[in-house]
């Protein structure tokens, strides 16, 4: 916990394993969770993102969620394939939700009747 920069015991205990799916809740679904749709739910104005990411403390308001990211300077926009100062994405949400979902429907046919 002491290199969580939010990090606190009560609300964490459990906290990642929930947000990865592999928690011990009693949910009767697998979660395949989006980090740019929490953003825009939760973080509609971005405050928490220019808190915790310097390189986008000029981006306004919700911007920050956007691909590409909108620039805090006169430059159109802040590339994210690393050559801005901003690395681009790792992964692409949407075919990795699909993978994940093909994945799942695997396992679960491998598993046989419940």
């Amino acid at each position: 916990m002491h290199r969580l920069v939010d990090g606190d015991l009560a609300s964490n205990q459990h906290g990642w394993q929930w947000t990865a799916g592999t928690g011990t809740d009693a949910a009767p679904f697998h979660r395949i969770f989006n980090p740019v749709t929490q953003g825009r739910r939760f973080d509609p104005e971005g405050d928490y993102v220019r808190r915790y990411v310097p390189e986008l403390a000029g981006v306004p308001g919700g911007a920050v969620h956007d691909n590409p990211v909108p620039a805090p300077s006169a430059t159109p926009t802040l590339p994210l394939d690393g050559s801005g100062g901003y690395p681009g994405p790792v992964v692409d949400h949407a075919r990795e939700r699909t993978e994940a979902l093909r994945r799942y429907a695997e396992a679960r046919r491998a598993r046989g009747p419940v």
